[in-house]
This record gives structure tokens, C-alpha cells and sequence, in this order.
């Protein structure tokens, strides 16, 4: 019995080591395996300028949005460089899930309607799972309330004219704490357009940019490219969008402001409708505001 006490003890003694080390490197490689990080804060809202950027609220957040377009600089002092000319929308958005963000707006342009989803589909990662960019996918419907213009007799107006529906793409890339870069392929579909050598589809692609200054201000340009080979036949001539903004938070707001050449603030209007040139001094000046609420405890 003595010598089987001490053959468990010595191996006991032998063993415990080894499977003690096995644990203990259990823990590491516990430790140290790869972590997924995923970029954050790529933009610092859900607006790049005009346009949206990959950002959405989260699940249970309510971001109160108002913007702003004043009339154009080249007014002159007896239109107060624009400031005497405005057209505003206010929006309600709300994250229905971290993924899905959900909104509805009435803007005073064209007294315009407009409801969209916005999906995130992608997220840029790096470490265990590696993923190069953001992707989301964006939908909206806009509605023109304006009156419907008199017709000759036996002509109808339908519901239908006023409806346009938009389809984007957003691809977007944080290279580094600074700079951020997004994509963002587009096509419109509007029911009824002014003449026969409009058209109904829109295609275009939008490429909009965000250098971070400091912690709370950056800075922003966005630009949207039309294909339309009839552009120069029409009256009055569309451009492409252009716009440079600040983006300056405090607290639990961010406030834009920016000049483009749109007065439009909806994709319908402002992608294929905007009408100013640079050139020309047809420059806004205008702001977003938007204040996001929480309505989750944690």
C-alpha cells in the first residue's frame, strides 16, 4: 500500500506540471487569438453633404434633422447674397436595428414627401475577419406635391406622375483616422419628366470625401456625376451637384454647413435637377443640423 501511495504521489507530482502548462497555454491562445476590429466613425453623420454616407443610427436612436438652402450668392446685395431666398426640410429617422435605419422628411422644395430605408450589409473590418470597405444599400420614394399644372381638355393627372424612386449603393473605405472616401453608383426612376428628351432613368455616380481636422470638426466635398447625353438640349441645363462643407459637432448635435451649387436636398432633386453652375455663381449656402436622441436605456 506504501509504494502505491507513493507511485500516485510521484506521478501526481509528474504530471500536474504538464497539464497545468497545457491549461495556462489554453488561456493564452485564448488571449491571443485574432479579434475582429470594425471600423467606426467613418462619417461623422449620416449625411456626407447632401448626400448619404454609410452612417445610420442605431437600434432605439432618433436623429431630428433640419436642413437648410439659402438662394444664390450671385443675388447680389439686393437679395442679400441669398440670404432672402430658402427653401428647409425637416426629417425623422430612426434605427429600427443596428443594421436598418428607417426615415421620412417633407421638404418645402417642390413640397416634396419622401420615405427611405437604408440596409448595411457589409462593415469594414480588419483582424480575424477581414473586410476592405463598407457597403449599404439605400431606397427612397418622393413624392412632388405641387399642384398639378392646368391640361387641355380630356387629359388626366394621375397619382403616379408624382412619385420618382431612387436606388444607391454606398461603398465607402476608412483609410486612417483622417480620411475617408465613399462611392456611390445611383439610379433614379421618375415617373414623369418635363419633355420628351429627358429621361426617365438616371444614372449617376456620386464620390464624396471627409478629411477629420480634430476630434470634433472635419471637413467635406461631394460630388455626383450624371449620364445624360441629352443634358446640354435642355432648358433649363441640369449639372452635376457639387458641394464642399465643415462638419462641427458639439455634443449631441452635428452641425453642417456647406456651398453647393443644389438647392435640392433629396436625391431626386438634387442628383439630376440641379440647374446652378459653379461658374455662374449659382452657389448656396446652407446647413443641416441633427440632434440624435436615445430611447435605449444602456
Amino acid at each position: 500500500m506504501k509504494q502505491q501511495r507513493l507511485a500516485l504521489i510521484l506521478a501526481f507530482l509528474l504530471f500536474s506540471p504538464i497539464v497545468f502548462s497545457q491549461e495556462l497555454d489554453a488561456l493564452l491562445d485564448a488571449e491571443t487569438k485574432p479579434q475582429t476590429t470594425f471600423a467606426t466613425a467613418t462619417f461623422k453623420s449620416t449625411r456626407i453633404i447632401n448626400g448619404h454616407s454609410i452612417e445610420q443610427m442605431k437600434k432605439d436612436q432618433l436623429d431630428f434633422r433640419i436642413s437648410h438652402r439659402f438662394g444664390t450668392l450671385n443675388s447680389g446685395l439686393y437679395g442679400l447674397y441669398g440670404l432672402d431666398q430658402s427653401v428647409i426640410h425637416f426629417s425623422l429617422e430612426y434605427g429600427i436595428k443596428d443594421w436598418l435605419m428607417l426615415g421620412a422628411g417633407r421638404g418645402s422644395l417642390n413640397k416634396v414627401y419622401d420615405g427611405f430605408a437604408k440596409v448595411r450589409i457589409l462593415r469594414q473590418s480588419s483582424g480575424e475577419k477581414f473586410m476592405p470597405v463598407h457597403l449599404s444599400y439605400f431606397s427612397s420614394i418622393e413624392m412632388n406635391t405641387l399642384k398639378f399644372p392646368e391640361r387641355p381638355a380630356g387629359t388626366s393627372n394621375y397619382f403616379s406622375s408624382r412619385l420618382t424612386y431612387v436606388n444607391q449603393l454606398l461603398i465607402a473605405r476608412k483609410f486612417n483616422e483622417n480620411l475617408s472616401i465613399q462611392l456611390t453608383p445611383t439610379f433614379i426612376h421618375r415617373n414623369l419628366v418635363k419633355t420628351e428628351l429627358d429621361m426617365n432613368d438616371a444614372y449617376a455616380l456620386g464620390i464624396g470625401a471627409r478629411y477629420k481636422l480634430s476630434k470634433r470638426l472635419s471637413v467635406n466635398g461631394e460630388y455626383y456625376y450624371n449620364y445624360n447625353p441629352n443634358s446640354k438640349s435642355l432648358d433649363p441645363q441640369p449639372y452635376n451637384a457639387l458641394s464642399l462643407g465643415v462638419d462641427i459637432e458639439t455634443g449631441g448635435h452635428v452641425f453642417q454647413i456647406m456651398v453647393t451649387n443644389s438647392q435640392g436636398m433629396r436625391e431626386g432633386s438634387f442628383i439630376p435637377q440641379t440647374t446652378g453652375s459653379w461658374l455662374d455663381g449659382d452657389i448656396h449656402l446652407g446647413f443641416n443640423i441633427s440632434r440624435v436622441f436615445a430611447f435605449n436605456k444602456k
